[in-house]
Parts: C-alpha cells; sequence; structure tokens
C-alpha cells in the first residue's frame, strides 16, 4: 500500500481516526507535500511553519514514505531534548499505529552518554586507590545501584550524583573499548545502541551530534551510517551548534580533570595508582606520576599567564588577534606525558589496564595538539578568544577557557553538507526575517539557492492576542531607563493578575529587576521565579504552571523552546529589542568582514538576528487555539527608530497594536 500524504492528514484519516482533536490545517499539508517534492528531488528547502503547524507530522510522513518505498535512510536532528522526546515517545509510535510498513526508528547519542559495563566493574575493584573520599565512593554506588536496573544504560536516567566527575571512570569510550574481546561485549549497552543505529530507517539525534559527525568526516572518520535525507529541526540555531563543531576549545578544567583521574598527588590516588606492571619497573610508573605534576604545574604557568594577558593586554571581550600571545609551555610536558603513558601501556600486566591507557594517551595527546592549535592560530578563516566565567565566585583566579570558531560556517556547510547528494529540510517557526525573506538565513549557511516556503500559524492571532507597545518608555541607556522598567513591569503584571514571562537581554538586567521587583511583587502575593537563581528551567517551568500567577524572569533560553499552554502564560514581556551584545568576540570578527564587504553590520547581521529573536519571544504566548493573552515591548525604539519596522513586520498578522504614550511620574 502506497503512503499518501494528503490522505494521512485528512479529516477522515487514520490519524483523524486515532487522534483525538486532530484539525486538518492546509499549512500542514503545504509543507508535507514541499518536503516530499524536496526528497524526491534530492534539493534543499528553508521551511517557516508557525506554532500549531504541526511540523513534525509534515515531515516525519514523507520520510517514512522514502524509508518504506525508496529503502533510504532519513536522519531527523533537533536542538533540543524535548524535541527529540516528543518525537520517539509520540509522534513516531502515532504514525507507526497508522502506517501499514514496517519501519525502524532509533534515537541517536552520542558513546560518552553509555555505561560500560566493564569498566564499571574495573572502577569498583579498585575503588579504594582510585577515589579520595566518601562522596566519590558513595557516587559510583550509585553508579552500580542504577546499572542493575537501567534498560538503555544511558545517562539520561542516571540519578544525580554527588561527585559527577566519577562517570568518567564508568562511561563508554572509544580508545579503551576492547571490542569483541570484551567479556561484557554482549551485555555492552553502547554497541548494542549502535548495532540499532546501523540497521535503523529514521534516526533521531540532536544537533551537537549531527555536526560532530559532520565534522569528523572532513577527517573521513564519521560515525553516523550513510544517510540520504537530513531534516534539521530548529532549524534556527544550525549556525551556532555548526560553528562550535567546527572549531575547537581547550579548558582549564578539562586539563585538570585529566591530571586528576591519572594522579592526585595528595592523596597518592587516580588510576596509575591502580597500575601493575609486567616487571618491577616502578621507576616508570613514578616518571610517569611525576610528568602529571609538571603538566599539573606547565598548566597552571599557562592560564595564569593568559589570565595576566587579559588584564593587561587583552581587549575586554578576550579576542585574540594575533598568534603566541603567550609562551605555549604546555604542550611538551603533555607530549611527553603521553610517551610516558605509552611506555607504562605497554608494560602493564592486565590487558584491561592497556586500553584504559590507550583513552588517556589519546586525550593527553588531544590537549597538547588543541593547545597549540589555539595558541598558534593554525585555523584559518577563525576568530580566538579566551573567555571567563561570568560567575565568579571567590577572590582567586577564575578557570579559562581558549576557543576558537570560524568566523562563517557558510563555506563549510556549502561543501560538507549543501553539495551532497542529499536532500537537506530546514525547519523552525522563525527563520525569516520578512515577509518570503530567507535571505539571511540561506546566506549564513550556505544554501542560497534552496527553495523556501512561509506558512503562517493556523492559530487566530488577530482573536487570540494584543500588542502594547510602550512609546513613553526612555530607551535603553538613558539615565530614567531602570527605574522606568521596572515600574512599567510591574504596572503590566498587575493588569493580568501575573501569569507572565519578563524577557530580558542580560542576566546583569534581570538581576537588577528581580532585587527591585521581589518585595513590591511578593506585596501583591505574586510568586517570583529568576532564572539562575530558583532552580534549573525544567523546575522554574514546572513551579510556573502550578501557580498562574506566577511572574517569571528569564533570558535567552526562556526567548525559545519553552511550552506553556492555557491562562498560566497570559502575558509575555519583552523588555528590550534582543540585539545581540556587538563586542562578542565571533559577532566582532563576523561584522569586521561584512564591513571588509562594503556593507553594514547592524542592518545586515545585527537587525535580522534580533527580528528571529523577536519573533521567538513573540511566539512563546499562543501555543494552543484556545490560548489568549499579551505581548508587551517595553523597548520604544520598535516605533521611534527607521529599523522598526522590521521588528512591526514580524508581528503575527492582524494583531490590534496598543501604543502607550503616557509618561510615567
Amino acid at each position: 500500500m502506497v503512503i499518501e500524504v494528503q490522505s494521512l492528514l485528512s479529516s477522515d484519516g487514520s490519524i483523524a481516526r486515532r487522534l483525538e482533536g486532530f484539525e486538518v490545517r492546509p499549512q500542514q499539508t503545504l509543507m508535507a507535500e514541499a518536503v516530499e517534492r524536496t526528497f524526491s528531488e534530492r534539493g534543499h528547502l528553508l521551511v517557516e511553519a508557525g506554532t500549531g503547524v504541526g511540523k513534525s507530522f509534515a515531515y516525519l510522513i514523507p520520510a517514512i514514505q522514502r524509508i518504506v518505498h525508496d529503502k533510504e535512510r532519513v536522519i531527523v536532528a533537533t536542538n533540543t531534548i524535548n524535541l527529540q522526546e516528543q518525537l520517539i515517545e509520540k509522534d513516531i509510535p502515532l504514525l507507526r499505529a497508522v502506517v501499514p510498513h514496517e519501519f525502524s526508528a532509533v534515537l541517536v547519542k552520542g558513546r560518552n552518554n553509555y555505561l560500560s559495563i566493564r569498566r564499571l566493574k574495573l572502577a569498583c575493584a579498585r575503588q579504594d586507590r582510585l577515589f579520595t573520599d566518601d562522596d566519590a565512593r558513595h557516587s559510583l554506588h550509585a553508579i552500580e545501584d542504577w546499572a542493575h536496573d537501567t534498560r538503555d544504560g544511558t545517562q539520561a536516567t542516571l540519578p544525580q550524583l554527588q561527585r559527577p566527575e566519577v562517570w568518567d571512570y564508568a562511561r563508554s569510550d572509544t580508545h579503551n573499548c576492547m571490542g569483541r574481546r570484551c567479556p561484557t561485549w554482549e551485555q555492552c549497552f553502547y554497541q548494542a545502541a549502535r548495532r540499532r543505529m546501523e540497521n535503523g530507517d529514521l534516526l533521531i539525534c540532536n544537533h551537537a551530534l549531527f555536526f560532530a559527525d559532520l565534522a569528523l568526516q572532513r577527517r573521513g572518520v564519521g560515525f553516523l551510517p550513510p544517510y540520504q535525507h537530513v531534516i534539521l529541526d530548529e532549524g534556527h540555531a544550525v549556525e551556532d551548534v555548526a560553528a562550535e563543531h567546527f572549531g575547537t576549545s581547550l579548558a582549564e578544567s578539562r586539563v585538570l580533570h585529566l591530571l586528576n583521574l591519572l594522579f592526585q598527588p595528595r592523596s597518592h590516588r587516580g588510576f596509575l595508582a591502580t597500575v601493575r606492571l609486567k616487571t618491577e619497573a616502578t621507576a616508570l610508573l613514578e616518571q610517569t606520576m611525576e610528568q602529571t605534576l609538571r603538566c599539573r604545574n606547565a598548566a597552571e604557568d599557562l592560564f595564569d599567564a593568559l589570565w595576566q594577558w587579559s588584564r593587561t593586554d587583552g581587549p575586554a571581550n578576550g579576542r585574540i588577534g594575533t598568534a603566541g600571545i603567550v609562551p605555549n609551555g604546555l604542550t611538551d610536558p603533555m607530549q611527553q606525558l603521553v610517551s610516558g603513558l605509552k611506555l607504562v601501556r605497554d608494560q602493564a600486566a592486565a590487558e584491561p589496564d592497556e586500553y584504559e591507557l590507550n583513552s588517556y594517551v589519546q586525550r593527553a595527546a588531544a590537549i597538547a595538539e588543541e593547545t597549540a592549535v589555539l595558541l598558534e592560530q593554525r585555523l584559518d578563516e577563525c576568530v580566538y578568544w579566551l573567555k571567563t566565567p561570568q560567575d565568579r565566585r571567590g577572590r582567586g583566579r577564575p578557570r579559562l577557557s581558549l576557543h576558537c570558531m570560524p568566523i562563517e560556517v557558510g563555506p563549510l556547510l556549502r561543501d560538507g553538507l549543501f553539495s551532497k547528494e542529499v536532500s537537506v529540510v530546514l525547519t523552525s517557526a522563525t527563520m525569516a526575517t520578512g515577509r518570503g525573506d530567507f535571505s539571511h538565513l540561506a546566506g549564513r549557511l550556505g544554501c542560497e539557492g534552496a527553495r523556501t516556503l512561509q506558512l503562517g500559524s493556523p492559530f487566530d492571532h488577530a482573536s487570540q492576542m494584543k500588542v502594547i507597545i510602550d512609546r513613553a518608555m526612555p530607551p535603553p541607556g538613558h539615565p530614567r531607563y531602570a527605574d522606568a522598567l521596572f515600574r512599567r513591569i510591574l504596572e503590566q503584571i498587575d493588569q493580568t493578575g501575573g501569569g507572565a514571562f519578563v524577557l530580558f537581554t542580560s542576566f546583569s538586567m534581570l538581576n537588577r529587576a528581580a532585587d527591585a521587583l521581589r518585595a513590591p511583587l511578593a506585596e501583591k502575593e505574586f510568586p517570583l521565579l529568576v532564572q539562575g537563581r530558583d532552580g534549573p528551567r525544567t523546575l522554574l517551568l514546572r513551579r510556573f504552571r502550578d501557580d498562574d500567577r506566577s511572574v517569571l524572569l528569564g533570558t535567552s533560553s526562556f526567548w525559545q523552546g519553552v511550552d506553556v499552554r492555557g491562562r498560566g502564560l497570559r502575558n509575555v514581556i519583552i523588555t528590550r529589542l534582543p540585539f545581540d551584545v556587538p563586542d562578542l568576540p565571533l559577532l566582532e570578527a563576523r561584522h569586521q568582514r561584512i564591513r571588509d564587504r562594503g556593507g553594514d553590520p547592524f542592518m545586515e547581521d545585527q537587525v535580522p538576528n534580533a527580528v528571529i529573536r523577536f519573533k521567538q519571544g513573540i511566539g512563546r504566548l499562543i501555543r494552543s487555539s484556545t490560548d489568549t493573552g499579551r505581548v508587551v515591548v517595553l523597548d520604544p525604539r520598535i516605533v521611534t527608530r527607521g529599523y522598526g519596522r522590521r521588528f512591526m513586520e514580524a508581528l503575527p498578522e492582524g494583531v490590534r497594536i496598543l501604543e502607550i504614550d503616557e509618561q510615567l511620574p
């Protein structure tokens, strides 16, 4: 039986008969037909589909069609875990029930997410020589208890550990895998998952894994099986994730973590303290332990020098403009450690130790190489910078990290993805910067010739929401801005009786607002939830949903990917148009590239990016056909500046717009 897209999505189709409350949405059918055509032509498609269109069915049905009729493999990559879970746990099982053909769907995770039963047993047997304190041993025992009950062996179901770093001794790892020589090969969670992946028809993964594989393919070592079609959902996030995986980084904490795993001098614990050699060559072990100390000192000296450079000679944003700003005193000691670890590996009495040491050799070699790449700026067309934590606690020097990313990912994606005989569909609720205008995203991703499709939401925004623009607010940067902002926020919260998201563009202003609003909100009995203070995002959302008078203050992660339906969220307050900070190293480099071409970075980059993020913020309000509420914009520039027209055009068609002209006393 042939799978007919229109038939499945019709009012009397098999989905409608099985899914209670299913509604025919013309936009969903149009998107499904466009995806179907893209697959058949091995083409490229950018499709913006508003909230409520049902994007997942619109691309999953054509994907299943290609799988069952053409025996082709499809990869779906998402940016968030929530969407992956929705696909695997809800959407795909429903479609499997209504499609009269067999197909397999597999959730693909990176190897480090999986438990190694052999390594866990090894760590338990040596725990007294590995760990220095009871908390670490308790964490190991928690992993051991969980291992008896887990079905998939992935870290997602692992309870919170007192010492998360203990997982490093129990996780699966490419470089210490014994393959079929492993005594737990038949029970191995990762190998079972890999077999499912290699035989899978529909593979679900996250953006990070997909672009990590794409970066590895450039070196001829990708791990995903061959595929014919790619669907990148939440496509607005693709550029940032791709840039991260086509670059490299080195965190001071990563170096120290590896050295601590090998040997901890104060307690004389660590992996090297557990190794037994074939001969009485104790001097070799002692020399390697001493080398870890030299590497520790070298790392401390290197990052001390980088910190000193940042305080005396470096720019405020940490950008590193030239190679060799400090001497590279770490690569050589790490390479010497690699040599020592290889000698120990060759003399190890136990075969499992050989494999463990092989992994440590690879990790130490990677640190040696990446240190040289970053300090000598060996990767062309990249921007380099030194990053310090925003949240500094204590008076000592903070932990630092070195980074580099490609200034433009378009050429890399054009060569590594869009030039292949693979169809690619990118979709999101926010991709275009104007009516039918996908040029910004297409240019940034290197798919200028892609077909585009912009579909509105099936919701009736004109009757479900209104937009309030506060023209009377002083602009950001005005001396009275903060005081006026806090008063306006309180006024708007009061008008809807809470149920408000207040969206900020920086933690500094969010924290000032939290301090200013806590007492007056408590007096009016509005529960206040503050990102970064009151728990992780999932907990904040659960508490917000539990009380419809709640007020949540959030920054970037709450502008997108958050779904609160019903009366719980009826007021989205946008405090400021979401422009990126222009002096961030990567943005600074991109803007210089635009200026070198004779362009205007503000209009060509900052405004389009801000418009997309603005649309994401607006999209938090109406999540179902019964939702109602208001979006409040407290940035007067949307109506007082010329570029404000671009933001006004991003509002849902037909919505009622009210302007506040009244000045606060």
